[in-house]
């Protein structure tokens, strides 16, 4: 198994939760995308930038309560985010949601995220 040195930042937050980047051009992640063909990625809507202090595009969410909204395609799950370019990286990187900043791909000793092998193994994919 690949073991790569610092493939994310840990970006700890004010209120305690930890956002995570990816440090370098070539990691696994850019090639990947399958937690954005996987999972729903909801989220609070205060987060769109139709709200004060929002980054996330809202015309690529769609409302889900009325107080979540979720990305276009991942409404029922197993769908396609619609920031999910075709070379597999994120078209809103630096304005994607929490719950894509809160998911660490790696873990604190440089493994790769069991959940992320999981999906791996569901498509058929081989693990880098």
């Amino acid at each position: 198994m690949l073991i790569m040195p610092d493939p994310q930042i840990a970006l700890p937050q004010e209120d305690g939760r930890v956002f995570y980047d990816m440090a370098a051009q070539n990691n696994p992640c850019f090639r990947c995308g399958l937690c954005c063909r996987h999972y729903r990625l909801s989220f609070y809507h205060g987060e769109l930038d139709s709200q004060p202090g929002g980054t996330v595009p809202a015309e690529l969410a769609t409302s889900v309560t009325p107080f979540r909204a979720c990305m276009r395609g991942t409404e029922q799950g197993q769908g396609r985010c619609i920031a999910l370019g075709e070379s597999g990286q994120c078209t809103i990187y630096e304005h994607r949601p929490s719950p894509c900043r809160e998911f660490p791909a790696f873990l604190a000793d440089g493994q790769r995220n069991p959940e992320c092998l999981r999906l791996q193994t569901l498509y058929g994919l081989t693990a880098e």
